[in-house]
């Protein structure tokens, strides 16, 4: 199998979780955006997005559902199965809906909008977005404030998946330290090395520098 990838938020969660449960597959940075490329990618992946999981025949896309394949490979409960499948799915698709779309907000007109010359920032979007962080921040940290990870006694691709823009928290200014229980179990993850550095000892050239407004 091979992951096509991208440094952007969700390629990075695919290539973050598939290092983590050291899945056997081969890593090629990907651009189905690019001139020339379309063609090969559509066939794969018919909104040209990534991530995009290839095997012999086949192809799968969206992090989620790689996520779940890799974990069944290499039969890891990193995918929570069981009784504790739907506590994962509920954070998975809350995140999705609150948290991460929130992040995505704020990420989206302070990073996304400068990396790619998509216009200057929209303040009111950035406000709403923040508004929407601090919400679901709220709804968050209690959750976290009596346990370590958020499904169970470890890790799982929940908090993976709630995390999925924190690693760009430098560009998208989240205001996390007033969430000290978000901000410890993020220091979690960050303890973690595919977490930290998915990239590490693969070719994955950088993000386009953000654009400073002047």
């Amino acid at each position: 199998m091979k992951l096509l990838f991208s440094r952007n938020p969700n390629p990075r969660l695919a290539v973050a979780t598939a290092r983590h449960l050291k899945a056997k597959i081969a890593f090629e940075f990907a651009s189905p955006m690019a001139p020339g490329q379309a063609e090969r990618h559509r066939v794969l992946n018919p909104n040209l997005t990534l991530p995009i999981l290839v095997g012999s025949g086949w192809s799968l896309w969206e992090a989620d559902a790689i996520a779940c394949r890799l974990s069944r490979e290499v039969r890891s409960d990193f995918w929570r199965g069981g009784d504790d499948e739907p506590d994962m799915i509920r954070w998975i698709s809350w995140g999705k809906e609150r948290f991460a779309f929130a992040c995505d907000m704020v990420h989206f007109e302070r990073g996304t909008k400068q990396r790619y010359g998509l216009g200057p920032i929209d303040q009111a979007l950035v406000e709403e977005g923040l508004r929407q962080f601090h919400g679901a921040a709220a709804i968050l940290e209690p959750e976290l404030s009596g346990r370590e990870w958020l499904v169970g006694n470890s890790i799982s691709y929940a908090d993976f998946r709630m995390a999925t823009f924190l690693p760009f928290n430098d560009v998208a200014g989240l205001p996390l330290a007033n969430y000290p229980a978000i901000r410890r179990w993020y220091g979690r993850l960050e303890a973690i090395d595919a977490w930290r550095d998915p990239f590490q000892e693969l070719e994955a050239p950088q993000l386009p520098p953000v654009k400073i407004e002047a």
